[in-house]
């Protein structure tokens, strides 16, 4: 029976999966489910079924697997939409685990337009997030930019596959059937493009054989009929000879291509969220100039930094991704820059979890955590009364960026999930000491 509710936690139907949360909810109550004590570990940067998900989770499966595993702070962010949001935030309420909710996007960089920062082959173009995003339900220019992220991404990917569908016929697609269907706003990406053409073509080509000489030959590569039909060997490769650069399908962006990083931070910034920059590992020509990056970026409003660790190191072997990972932490630190992070999981294979304890991580940990509750005490706070890290309100109440810090760290530590709507309704005239006494007894 729990498998089976779990199983129901990933259903594109939204009163099922609410309703098989509260059964195992209840299960776990009554002890049938073991639960583990918050740890210190965090993953703030889990992109859901909303997106892409490699292993298929909705909000509510992510925020359930968080809970069960201990997790301290646990965030989702999904590309080009804030669609798990109040999904993914009511449930953590129900389990009692801190949270936070974003999306992550692509922009242009104007100050490096001849240099690729962490978009291979790419120059001027970075992958970015906002997190700590209130509500879903946004209005007037906030609402109208979202909206245009949702737009342009999907147009995107509609150009990319009929480029791709001439050069894989008979294997084509149609986007709306194939594509779409395979995310519950159809909110597609190129991953879920990928799936559905290995799908398709184990539809047309039933020996695997004949699939396998099928796939070589379009992609230039030799394909092992063990990969097949749509194990991440196949569709790693189907995206990176079509959809990335150098593949039939691929047009290099301009600069017209995305918005600008300052009109996203605006964004954000409107929409009561923190604009995060968000680095890759450091090898690039812009990532090399990750002091420039970073003025640049917290020039346009940008509050914090995000890291994938897991990318970044083998376990006992030292390398310069692991030198890079430790010097853009460290100066961080230095410019007061909380440090978001996580494993994404939208790629076969990554961790649901970054393992803290590992030698490579241990000294990091303590930062990543510090990072996870900045960013889940402006959740709740901008949610319940407008007063998060980015508000006006933190500008006038905090001599710095070091006392800003500490506030919302300690706020983040010591606040109870079943308690945040204490702090609903406080006024711009509350001190920080007024808000640490709302939560003192809880």
């Amino acid at each position: 029976m729990i498998e089976k509710l779990e199983h129901e936690l990933d259903s594109f139907n939204a009163k099922q999966r609410k309703n098989a949360l509260l059964a195992l909810w209840e299960k776990a109550q009554a002890r049938q489910i073991e639960l583990l004590p918050p740890s210190t570990a965090v993953n703030i940067h889990c992109h859901t079924f909303f997106s892409y998900n490699t292993y298929g989770y909705s909000p509510s499966k992510f925020a359930w697997l968080a809970r069960k595993a201990g997790l301290a702070v646990a965030g989702v962010v999904d590309f080009d939409v804030l669609d798990a949001l109040d999904e993914f935030l009511d449930a953590c309420k129900l389990l009692g685990l801190k949270s936070s909710a974003g999306l992550e996007t692509r922009v242009f960089v104007p100050e490096f337009a001849d240099r690729v920062i962490n978009s291979p082959g790419e120059p001027g173009i970075s992958y970015h997030m906002g997190v700590g995003f209130p509500r879903a339900d946004l209005e007037g220019e906030p609402k109208e930019f979202l909206l245009g992220l949702r737009r342009t991404a999907q147009q995107r990917n509609q150009d990319l596959m009929g480029r791709v569908n001439k050069h894989l016929a008979p294997v084509t697609l149609d986007y709306e059937e194939d594509v779409c269907t395979l995310t519950p706003s159809g909110n597609a990406t190129e991953r879920h493009m990928c799936l559905a053409y290995a799908r398709k073509a184990a539809e047309l080509y039933k020996d695997k054989e004949e699939l396998a000489n099928f796939w070589s030959e379009k992609l230039g590569v030799t394909i092992e009929t063990s990969c097949l039909p749509e194990a991440k060997e196949i569709t790693n490769s189907i995206r990176s000879k079509t959809m990335k650069r150098g593949g039939v399908g691929y047009v290099e962006p301009d600069r017209g291509s995305f918005p600008r990083m300052a009109d996203t931070n605006r964004f954000i910034l409107d929409a009561g969220g923190i604009p995060v920059h968000t680095w890759l590992d450091g090898t690039s020509d812009g990532e090399k100039a990750i002091e420039e990056l970073l003025e640049v970026a917290m020039s346009t409003g940008a509050a914090a930094i995000n890291v994938i660790p897991d990318r970044n190191y083998t376990p006992g072997s030292p390398s310069e991704k692991l030198d890079n990972l430790y010097h853009v932490v460290e100066l961080a630190e230095k410019l007061d820059v909380p440090v978001v992070m996580g494993t994404e999981m939208n790629s076969p294979g990554q961790k649901f979890v970054d393992d803290f304890e590992s030698e490579e991580l241990k000294p990091l940990a303590p930062i990543f955590l510090k990072g996870a509750h900045i960013v889940y005490a402006h959740s709740v706070l901008q949610r319940q009364s407008g007063l998060g890290y980015t508000s006006d309100w933190a500008a006038n109440h905090f001599e710095g960026v070091a006392e800003r810090n500490r506030f919302y760290e300690q706020l983040g530590r010591s606040l109870d999930p079943q308690h945040e709507d204490n702090l609903s309704g406080l006024s711009d005239d509350a001190t920080p000491e007024e808000i640490s006494d709302k939560i003192k007894d809880c």
